[in-house]
């Protein structure tokens, strides 16, 4: 009887082993076998993509839809263990993949006939070489077919999305052998979950392009520069601006001017607010240059148009484009010297200042003073941007527009373009994108870090500033403490009029506000140099104060603040937007001594425990 038993035992055994080795094991080797396969196809993708050619891709694609094909067949070998959550895992997988990869073709023959306009070629040629002008009307007229396609791809990238939701990371081992196998899914999780979003928040936006590009109905913006030399809350000092309008893609600038000429058609001026009083110098009345106060861009266009509509030359606008000098930089890098008014400009580095020449020449021009009178000083900056803007839709799309469009998508992350549009729905679109400057909501620690120049010349231009933010446990509560930090390490300007000097570096008069969750108490504030103001704005609490950077000189503002309650170390993030118009900046995040983010402050940077 014993014998029986373990007879029959071993052929249990010898029965799973083999099952386990048929059903399991070789169904396994071949599934991995043709994922490599697929894996390497997807790989190639990567560099087709560089290459531009929008007919490569295409049959790139293609070529990875047939490999994923095959490899789904393979998988259909262990659907039978589906009851494993692993397994039920991959599955789900393998369905968001399918939705992938339809939205992907989708996508391309959408974009096919306006590809060359962010910068793909058509086979060996490129597209017909006409100017960046003509293919934006002929896709203006075009865009309602390629918008039919908008929500299937959508629809198909929210049914790979709630897929991959259902993926829990917290089954898998943090690791297998030396190979890290939580981290790794928890990462692709949260990275294919921010392009999906992305492109969820997208849609709005490219549904209103029609709109917004002025089809049926010609569409009229004010194009704001900004001189982010002096700094100020939406970017920089408020310089010059134009008027251009666009019908079915056709655009025209229509005038462009300094900032003065506008302020000078007003005929009553108000009294200056309370932040101008304080912090400026001799100023007391409120003028347009002087308008962007407030670091959300929305409130600063209607403090800006509350002075606008007072204008006798104002005209009726449906948006605001905010831009400052890295677009004027990145242009001349992109298209090459300019040359107005008889004066080259081009975005070589001018050892006068180690800055872009565009840079110096323009400040050489506006700003020096000089034994005449020297008619409509600022506006070649207008006429520059007019030059520039000429040179962008005379080109066939196909020379510099891949470059140009890309460029100009950074700048808008990086908060160097803002706009504002008066339509509430385009409004909406722009907003979801993050474009539009504005101060966020956040669930969790937010920071925001405000500087204005007030009377400080062009001194932002040699000023660096970096940010630490600590958090700690104190009882049952969180600490911050804040260090902002100001470096000057160039030597001071020769700002004597009577000698004509360039005044560019000079003592910064420096406005800060700092912007952290609604309900946080201030501890300690060090290093302003006026009485600290605490109150509410924005749905936040704000902490300002006002500081002094010389040339070849450091500053700094530490302040301490206790985070209200409801946010819990155990569960910590925090969201730090940066300034409109910053370069440069650093910024390094800890929790209870482990840094969380160390780097480059260019954009909204979200730091989790």
């Amino acid at each position: 009887m014993f014998k029986k038993i373990i007879l029959v035992f071993f052929v249990l055994i010898i029965v799973l082993v083999g099952l386990g080795y048929f059903k399991v094991y070789q169904p396994y080797l071949k599934i991995k076998a043709k994922g490599q396969i697929l894996m390497a196809s997807s790989q190639q993708l990567k560099a087709v993509f560089k290459k531009n050619n929008i007919d490569l891709i295409k049959k790139q694609i293609d070529e990875i839809t047939s490999k994923y094909k095959e490899f789904k067949k393979e998988t259909q070998s262990i659907a039978w263990l589906e009851f494993v959550p692993q397994v039920k895992d991959f599955q789900n997988g393998i369905i968001a993949g399918d939705y992938l990869l339809k939205a992907a073709k989708d996508t391309v023959v959408a974009i096919a006939p306006y590809a060359d306009l962010i910068g793909f070629k058509k086979g060996e040629a490129s597209f017909v070489e006409k100017s960046a002008e003509d293919r934006l009307q002929t896709a203006v007229l075009t865009l309602d077919k390629m918008l039919q396609k908008i929500d299937i791809i959508s629809e198909d990238i929210k049914n790979a999305e709630d897929r991959i939701n259902t993926i829990d990371t917290n089954r898998y081992p943090e690791k297998i052998g030396k190979t890290v196998v939580r981290e790794r899914l928890v990462n692709a999780k949260e990275q294919f979950t921010g392009l999906a979003s992305m492109f969820v928040e997208a849609k709005p936006f490219l549904k209103k392009l029609p709109v917004i590009l002025g089809k049926d109905k010609e569409q009229i913006y004010l194009l704001l520069f900004q001189n982010d030399k002096e700094k100020r809350a939406t970017g920089g000092f408020l310089t010059a601006y134009a008027i251009f309008r666009i019908k079915d893609g056709k655009m025209r600038i229509e005038r462009s001017n300094d900032i003065y000429s506008l302020d000078a058609s007003i005929a009553n001026h108000p009294a200056a607010p309370d932040d101008i009083l304080t912090y400026h110098k001799g100023v007391s009345q409120f003028y347009i240059r002087d308008s962007n106060l407030s670091p959300d861009f929305a409130e600063s266009v209607k403090l800006f148009d509350s002075l606008y509509q007072k204008s006798n030359i104002k005209i009726e606008y449906d948006g605001i484009i905010a831009i400052d000098t890295k677009i004027l930089v990145d242009m001349l890098s992109i298209f090459g010297d300019t040359e107005v008014r008889g004066i080259r400009f081009s975005a070589d580095i001018d050892k006068r200042c180690n800055c872009p020449q565009v840079i110096y020449k323009l400040l050489d021009e506006i700003d020096r003073p000089v034994g005449y009178v020297k008619e409509d000083r600022k506006g070649i900056l207008g006429d520059l941007m007019y030059a520039l803007f000429y040179k962008a839709i005379g080109f066939p799309p196909s020379k510099y527009w891949g470059t140009l469009a890309q460029t100009m998508l950074r700048n808008l992350e990086e908060k160097h373009i803002l706009l504002n549009f008066t339509d509430s729905e385009v409004q909406k679109s722009i907003e979801k994108l993050n474009y539009a400057g504005r101060i966020k909501e956040y669930n969790n620690d937010y920071l925001h870090v405000n500087n204005v120049n007030f009377a400080g010349a062009k001194s932002n231009l040699f000023v660096t500033e970096s940010l630490i933010s600590k958090a700690k446990t104190q009882g049952d509560s969180i600490e911050k403490e804040l260090t902002v930090e100001f470096r000057n390490p160039y030597p001071a300007s020769d700002c004597n009029l009577e000698r004509g000097g360039l005044c560019l570096n000079a003592q910064l008069r420096n406005w800060i506000r700092v912007y952290v969750p609604r309900g946080s108490t201030l501890i300690d504030f060090q290093g302003s140099e006026m009485k600290v103001k605490t109150y509410e704005e924005l749905g936040k609490t704000v902490f300002g104060g006002f500081l002094k950077v010389n040339p070849e000189g450091i500053a700094k503002v530490i302040i301490k603040y206790r985070l209200p309650k409801a946010i819990k170390l155990d569960k910590y993030s925090i969201l730090v937007q940066k300034q409109p118009g910053a370069q440069k900046g650093k910024l390094k995040v800890e929790i209870d001594g482990k840094t969380i983010y160390d780097g480059l402050l260019e954009k909204d940077i979200e730091a989790k425990k």
